[in-house]
């Protein structure tokens, strides 16, 4: 095991690599740096090393997520390195712009992917769980007249692939020049998901342990239009109106409206806010492509041969109801930002769905805290905070020793994937994972100022 310890202290020093966990570069600027330390995953303890590299220049930025664990006898823990595509997960994310720029392109884990108002895809993660990491793509670009957005979830497998294409008609008309009314904005989107195991509502395992459905409804799709008007834009107010309306084929429908808040407060404080009531038919679900979507495509439990899945829920889902969705999101003195969505259905008790995220880095200041945490069918809002098998949750608090070196303690309640005799995931069990760490962060110019 020393072997292993001198290798990662020596890693850790000479390295250039970066921890995205605790400083996120701007642009033109770069960190070198590496992590380590102890993680109980389920108890058991495992030697942890994490180098994060991350940098910035001009639009790009490209992150790199290399995590290595060793148990007490200075093996490898495998459940990262299962697959070809694991090693090309390494790559965490590589892009160009932010979402909302001209143009906006991603590629790698992709995080809290919303398409549109959210009626289809809200808050998507494609690697809930980072031992079945993926890389996926999203690219947006906004021509002013007209523009789109598109989705494509995982480059290994065929999986969830979506498109919004969206037009500002009056923008064409004698009418472009009036301020406000001449950004309506009309837009159409058509997602499918083509996983072999989306339309699996039954199954058994075969003599080599590789599932095999026995029902099986084939591809999802979903198609919506929507429409969007902006009522003012007073510098530093903007509010807009919206409506949807989203069909799953051979299934149901819903209809949403709502209302948008842009707040800039000159760097002191900036806040977003987003409130909308949806009205559901039967076997339709709203934000179908949500936080857990990965985690609830598809569960086989293997005791007692039931399958468990979205579409099942979908199917399931025998009655009309409405529902209301609200957002919020504040960013004080660009030091602490938070961001906290909810929504209920009327009609059914466990339809709750909460997520929060929460960043606390002041600068001068040598405390460190940063949480992501999501939650599906609440039922008691006192159960909200209750870490369960709906649950997804992380943690990072710790002090600035100096200008280059952190000491941290970060928690995880996630998910380790469940495969068959093919490496195909057909469950997920929840897992525990605890990590002090010890940071080292050096960052540089790149020199492109």
């Amino acid at each position: 095991m020393k072997k292993y310890l001198s290798f990662i202290i020596i890693v850790l020093f000479l390295s250039t690599q970066v921890s995205a966990q605790l400083f996120t570069p701007h642009q033109d600027e770069g960190n070198l740096a590496g992590g380590f330390g102890l993680t109980w995953i389920n108890n058991q303890p495992f030697y942890n090393l994490h180098l994060t590299p991350e940098f910035a220049f001009s639009n790009f930025g490209l992150g790199i997520d290399l995590n290595l664990e060793f148990d007490s006898s200075g093996k490898l823990r495998g459940e990262n390195f299962k697959t070809f595509s694991d090693y090309l997960r390494i790559i965490r994310y590589f892009r160009y712009g932010y979402k909302g720029d001209p143009v906006y392109f991603k590629v790698g884990v992709l995080n809290h992917t919303t398409i549109g108002h959210g009626n289809i895809m809200e808050y998507y993660n494609n690697s809930p769980s980072y031992d079945a990491r993926k890389n996926g793509a999203v690219l947006d670009v906004d021509f002013n007249n007209f523009g789109f957005e598109t989705v494509y979830s995982n480059f290994l497998q065929a999986d969830i692939i979506g498109l919004r294409g969206y037009v500002r008609p009056l923008k064409f008309t004698s009418y472009s020049a009036i301020p406000i009314i001449s950004k309506l904005e009309i837009g159409a989107s058509y997602f499918t998901d083509l996983n072999s195991n989306v339309g699996a509502v039954a199954g058994t395992v075969d003599t080599a342990g590789n599932f095999i459905s026995s029902v099986d409804r084939g591809s999802l799709s979903i198609y919506s239009f929507d429409a969007g008007l902006p009522i003012l834009r007073a510098g530093m107010l903007n509010i807009d109106l919206f409506f949807d309306y989203t069909k799953i084929i051979n299934y149901g429908s819903g209809t949403a409206y709502g209302i948008k808040f842009n707040l800039k407060g000159l760097g002191l404080l900036d806040a977003e806010a987003k409130f909308v009531r949806r009205v559901n038919t039967e076997q339709y679900i709203p934000s179908y492509f949500n936080s857990f979507y990965e985690l609830d495509r598809f569960n086989f439990n293997t005791t007692t041969g039931a399958v468990t899945s979205r579409l099942r829920e979908l199917e399931n889902s025998n009655i009309s109801t409405k529902g209301w969705f609200g957002e919020l999101y504040v960013s004080l003195l660009g030091t602490f930002d938070i961001i906290g969505s909810y929504q209920r259905l009327d009609e059914i008790p466990n339809s709750g769905e909460l997520h929060l995220a929460a960043n606390v880095l002041p600068e001068g200041v040598p405390f460190i805290l940063r949480a992501g945490y999501d939650k599906t069918n609440i039922g008691n809002e006192t159960g909200i905070f209750t870490l369960d098998e709906r649950s997804n949750l992380h943690t990072e608090i710790g002090y600035k020793i100096n200008s280059y070196l952190a000491a941290t303690i970060y928690y995880r309640w996630t998910f380790l994937p469940i495969r068959d005799a093919d490496d195909n995931i057909i469950d997920f069990q929840t897992q525990k994972r605890v990590e002090p760490r010890l940071t080292f962060v050096y960052p540089f110019d790149m020199g492109g100022k």
